[in-house]
């Protein structure tokens, strides 16, 4: 019989539900709690371990499974609540939340995807404090438009300034880390090749999407939330609609998109062909997102650099 596990994570804490043992176990959310949870788990062999993303706290045991070999999922906690409606798994506790968890596992099975290593999480956390600069500089920007007390100015581009000297720091580790990491640089040089897609977006890319290169066109696609989702239902047909997967990714490929429809050669067709058969601007932006990310997942897939002929 097969063995599914699920971890509810919490600050102090993490507690483990098996569904052959039907046991629960609490262990503490630090170093010897973590090395004891592992050393179980390879102990049941489970077919699948489920744990949820919550805001870090589960990142150290998380790390700790992936280097013990162990098959994990890190999921999005609102997938499991919609499964626990579903089910009829109304109640929360800790211990409710583990065996939801392993049931989740059990049921829809979600793939086991490795955890970045320490390279990889510095990467994710430094391309996030880049972005929250950028939009504290901007904010700042926008405030000394309407500006015109002297002081107030001077502070504003005092801070503005400290904002920029924080953003070429944090840029110069970003490539300082890709330049020793040789799969990483590969894969840089090739999204940089790309008409449209610059140094941010890259790391960007990188960061966000280590998927990138591992799963087909539907699945690249489906992650992201480009993927057309059919509304039919008996004899109507609804309108296909996009969205879900990851947002965040959507927002930040948005510009780089536009300009590639402007000034690569390959999407620049694209969408016009798709604006000269009735398509609005914006669904035709979408669709030169989803073909700018398959273009991109069938070259790190295959090790090559952008060829015009080829996509």
């Amino acid at each position: 019989m097969n063995s599914y596990v699920g971890i509810d994570v919490a600050k102090a804490h993490v507690d483990l539900y098996d569904t052959v043992t039907e046991r629960h176990i609490r262990f503490e959310n630090n170093g010897s709690g973590i090395r004891k949870c592992v050393s179980l788990l390879i102990s049941l062999t489970p077919q699948l371990i489920v744990l949820e993303s919550t805001g870090g706290y589960e990142l150290d045991l998380a790390v700790a499974l992936t280097e013990a070999s162990l098959p994990a999922a890190v999921v999005n906690p609102r997938q499991v609540r919609n499964f626990g409606r579903a089910v009829g798994r109304l109640a929360k506790t800790d211990q409710i939340d583990a065996i939801l968890l392993a049931q989740y596992a059990a049921t829809i099975k979600p793939p086991r995807r490795a955890t970045r290593d320490r390279n990889g999480r510095q990467m994710k956390a430094l391309v996030a404090r880049r972005q929250q600069l950028v939009k504290m500089r901007t904010a700042e920007i926008n405030r000394c438009e309407h500006i015109r007390d002297k002081v107030i100015a001077g502070s504003i581009n005092a801070i503005t300034r400290t904002i920029d000297r924080e953003l070429k720091k944090i840029e110069q580790r970003l490539v300082i880390l890709i330049e020793q990491l040789p799969e990483l640089k590969r894969k840089m040089q090739a999204l940089l090749s790309v008409p449209g897609i610059g140094p941010t977006t890259a790391t960007m890319l990188l960061t966000e999407v280590p998927e990138l290169g591992q799963l087909n066109r539907r699945q690249i696609a489906a992650l992201i939330g480009v993927a057309p989702i059919n509304r039919d239902s008996g004899t109507f047909r609804g309108k296909r609609m996009t969205g879900g997967g990851r947002q965040a990714v959507r927002t930040r490929l948005y510009m780089p998109t536009v300009v590639a429809c402007h000034h690569n050669p390959v999407l620049q067709q694209f969408y016009e062909r798709l604006l000269q058969n009735g398509k609005t601007k914006m669904t035709a932006l979408v669709a030169a997102m989803r073909k700018l990310l398959t273009i991109i997942n069938n070259m790190l897939a295959k090790g090559e650099n952008w060829i015009p002929q080829l996509n």
